[in-house]
């Protein structure tokens, strides 16, 4: 089991963390929402919880919890700037299709 960062999003969640002055990482979860059945959720940690996998990659800890981590497992977390737009990407090998806003998806 493993979730890996791509160098951009390392940079980007540092920055992030280096701004707030506080945190020991970022959660990343999913919840039940959209229209194709489950979303992703970003927030950073102050605190683990006891249930929760933590995963370190290039000195960034992601941290999950365990229910999460069954949809997730595998997933490379991207940060993309294209244009004007720009934002956290995951690359999840468990998704198996996502609405066409692509804020949701289905596995």
């Amino acid at each position: 089991m493993a979730i890996t960062l791509s160098d951009a999003a390392v940079s980007r969640v540092r920055a992030f963390l280096d701004n707030r002055g506080k945190g020991v990482g970022l959660r990343l979860g999913v919840k039940t929402t959209g229209c194709s059945g489950m979303a992703y959720v970003l927030e950073f940690v102050d605190e683990v919880n006891e249930e929760d996998e933590v995963f370190e990659h290039k000195g960034v800890n992601v941290i999950i919890d365990k229910k999460s981590l069954v949809y997730l497992d595998g997933t490379e977390l991207d940060y993309v700037k294209q244009g004007l737009n720009e934002g956290f990407e995951f690359n999840n090998p468990n998704a198996k299709g996502e609405c066409g806003c692509g804020e949701s998806f289905n596995v």
